[in-house]
């Protein structure tokens, strides 16, 4: 399986960098770097990525617009074939567009127990507060700051006399083992079983009265007291395949649909002619479109009392 390409985005020496740098060198690694990028021609961490081979572009902010100069980090990520952006260090808030551009896809580790001590002077303002712990997370950019979703966190704790400077060091150790791994993790969910049958199943369990069963070993949707309209299955029979499986109209259905795509869609071993899989482990799950088998499937067994009731009959 290729690795994923990641964008790392510095200001200054570029530590955490250098962490996600050395942990992609293993061969177990699934990510590997791309670019280092920076706002700032002089930073440290960018003659560091030359020195090891990595492609490196720098372009000053000053004397543009936000939007101007992300607009241009933005070209550069995006030729160097990366798909995924990590910020470490990046001192620069982002515009809007830039953070849309890679919804979902850019992550950004924070010197912080998270909710707690957004934005600068996280360590000090730990001690002031009289806490056991600081520490560091790493969660999903979105356009609040530091307001993303967090994905994973390490506490570090708060000795009696630790001043910012000395907690800081400790917690930059806790960074650089916490990123590497998070973004490993990360940048691989879309082939995870627990994280596909998730997805689905917070999809699937807002349809109108459904519940969650157990069937077959597979996690089974239903309505209450009802039908089944949906089933994650994985590994189903030594298939080696994680799929969503759909009620549909028929054989015609089924056929059109794999002659259509014989690498996305396939007819479920057991489950008959009414039904259709739908591989998610492909690495690019459309997940509007999952919605919709979803709900077209919740449609085809819901009783017409039920389904009256709901705006997408």
């Amino acid at each position: 399986m290729a690795k994923a390409r990641v964008a790392v985005l510095i200001s200054g020496g570029g530590t955490n960098m250098a962490a996600l740098l050395y942990a992609s060198r293993r061969d177990d690694c699934p990510f590997e770097i791309a670019l280092v990028a920076s706002n700032n021609p002089d930073a440290a961490g960018l003659r560091l990525a030359a020195a090891e081979g990595v492609a490196t572009f720098a372009h000053p902010h000053k004397g543009l617009s936000r939007d101007a100069h992300d607009a241009i980090m933005h070209a550069a990520i995006v030729a160097s074939g990366a798909q995924y952006v990590a910020l470490a260090g990046y001192m620069r808030i982002l515009s809007e567009v830039f953070v849309d551009q890679w919804t979902g896809r850019m992550l950004n580790i924070h010197p912080s127990l998270l909710p707690k001590y957004k934005g600068l002077d996280t360590h000090q303002r730990a001690i002031d507060a009289g806490d056991s712990h600081g520490g560091c997370s790493v969660h999903i950019v979105t356009v609040g700051l530091d307001d993303g979703p967090v994905l994973a966190q390490c506490p570090v704790a708060i000795l009696p006399d630790d001043d910012a400077a000395s907690l800081a060091a400790r917690v930059l150790i806790a960074e650089h083992q916490l990123y590497a791994r998070t973004l490993a993790e990360y940048v691989t969910r879309e082939a995870n079983p627990a994280y596909l049958t998730q997805r689905v199943r917070e999809l699937a369990l807002a349809m109108p009265e459904a519940e969650e069963t157990l069937s077959h070993g597979m996690a089974c949707f239903g309505i209450i007291k009802g039908k089944k309209f949906a089933y994650v299955s994985h590994n189903h029979h030594g298939d080696g395949q994680t799929a969503l499986l759909v009620k549909i109209s028929g054989v015609e259905e089924q056929s059109m649909r794999i002659e259509q795509d014989g690498a996305l869609y396939f007819r479920p071993a057991y489950f008959g002619d009414g039904w259709l899989g739908i591989r998610l482990d492909l690495g690019d799950a459309d997940w509007d479109a999952i919605g919709d088998w979803l709900r077209q499937s919740w449609l085809a067994i819901a009783p017409r009392k039920l389904a009256i009731m709901v705006d997408f009959l």
